[in-house]
């Protein structure tokens, strides 16, 4: 895919366990030609656990990117009047940020980063990973199916005899998905078949 001349926003939230799956994603745009906005949640700025540490994911997010991190809404609110972003991707989206996306809720850069998208009528590309995506998040889930503008990454479960209402994308596919989002078009299938091998 040529991204030549195109922004790309990824904004990463709190599925720590995804965090080594979406960083070789970014670095495929990047070597598409994209400049891509890193954007990052409260949780990913400052949480340890261990997947790795904040220090650590924040370094290799502007090590491939080259660009600083947004990490407040203060530095994420001008993404709207400058309408600098071709397509926003949350990868991964939590099932917290998939709730407040679905009911209008803006307490975090990334979901300020969303709203600055919506409101330019621009696409934005949720690639969720969430406990609850066939739990009580499935109306919210629901919401944003129908919502304009709204994309997913195709998703399935991922452990489904453990962990039954639990969804995760296919973060392999993340560029495929924002590269359809910027034609108008959801790419297909949306659900997918994702188990964990363990």
């Amino acid at each position: 895919m040529n991204w030549h001349g195109k922004t790309v926003g990824y904004a990463i939230t709190g599925s720590h366990c995804t965090f080594a799956e979406v960083m070789p994603q970014i670095q495929r745009f990047v070597d598409g030609g994209a400049n891509v906005v890193p954007i990052v949640s409260g949780s990913v700025l400052a949480t340890n656990t261990r997947f790795g540490s904040s220090e650590n994911w924040l370094k290799q997010l502007k090590d491939i990117t080259g660009n600083d991190i947004i990490s407040t809404i203060v530095e994420a609110e001008p993404l709207g009047p400058s309408k600098l972003l071709d397509v926003l991707t949350i990868a991964p989206c939590t099932g917290n940020s998939l709730s407040k996306l679905a009911n209008a809720m803006t307490d975090s850069p990334v979901l300020m980063a969303a709203k600055s998208q919506m409101r330019n009528g621009r696409p934005v590309v949720l690639a969720i990973s969430t406990n609850d995506g066939l739990g009580l998040n499935a109306a919210n889930l629901a919401k944003l199916l129908v919502a304009k503008n709204i994309y997913f990454v195709p998703f399935g479960q991922d452990n489904p005899l453990a962990k039954p209402n639990s969804l995760v994308a296919r973060m392999d596919l993340i560029p495929e998905a924002c590269y359809a989002a910027l034609q108008g078009s959801q790419l297909q299938p949306m659900i997918v078949e994702r188990f964990d091998s363990a």
